[in-house]
């Protein structure tokens, strides 16, 4: 097995497991869960390809398999899965063990804060391809929560994503060269703004927002939706 396949292996793993702890119950949500990961791995397999193919970003060969689908390595489309899996299984177990009143009265502006960086970001950095794009889509989704939708999840959601951020980072530390001589993913240093957390991209800290908020919003509507039945 590769390097990034032991990766999305051992990431599955736990939550996986622990998926089925009786208070939790985690299991439960897989139909509506999937549905959301389904919507989400469309939109970023869609942006990930074609990032890969106009050289945005790279898969190093000495770490992932030869087989390639759509230019993206097995391993890449597994983590589409995965890593939603593993995020949204945290922000379950916080919905079922903490409770979050202590968020609500900052919500707002924690929302808020991300609105205006993804902004300045887009202004600023218009001409880096990863940063334009991962602050539009990001913006769209919290202009949505913000001013639509409204859901009183979104301060779990705020919890999971600071706590999620910790796994996500030793997880995306290891794909950008933090354990290995090289990276898996090389990002073209053109297309980012170059600030990094030790070798990851600042950029993927909004990439990560992003790729938890789609599938809860979608988990939750199902929900919602099935409970006003």
């Amino acid at each position: 097995m590769s390097l990034y396949a032991y990766l999305m292996l051992f990431s599955f793993a736990g939550p996986f497991l622990l998926s089925f702890d009786k208070k939790v119950a985690f299991y439960k949500l897989w139909l509506p869960l999937f549905v959301g990961v389904f919507f989400n791995a469309v939109l970023f397999i869609l942006w990930d390809s074609w990032f890969t193919r106009q050289g945005i970003w790279s898969f190093n060969k000495d770490y992932v398999w030869s087989f390639r689908l759509y230019d993206l390595p097995i391993e890449e489309w597994s983590f589409f899965v995965v890593v939603p899996y593993a995020s949204v299984f945290i922000y379950a177990c916080i919905k079922t063990y903490i409770k979050v009143d202590f968020v609500k009265p900052f919500q707002k502006y924690i929302q808020n804060f991300f609105i205006i960086v993804c902004i300045l970001a887009t202004v600023i950095y218009y001409d880096k391809t990863y940063t334009l794009v991962n602050s539009i889509i990001a913006l769209i989704l919290l202009l949505i929560h913000s001013f639509y939708l409204k859901k009183p999840y979104m301060a779990y959601f705020w919890v999971a994503y600071f706590i999620h951020l910790i796994p996500f980072f030793i997880v995306n530390g290891i794909l950008t060269g933090m354990a290995t001589p090289s990276p898996v993913v090389i990002y073209n240093s053109h297309e980012i703004i170059g600030w990094r957390i030790v070798t990851i991209p600042i950029e993927d800290s909004v990439y990560a927002l992003t790729c938890l908020l789609i599938p809860i919003s979608v988990m939750e509507a199902i929900l919602e939706f099935k409970t006003k039945k």
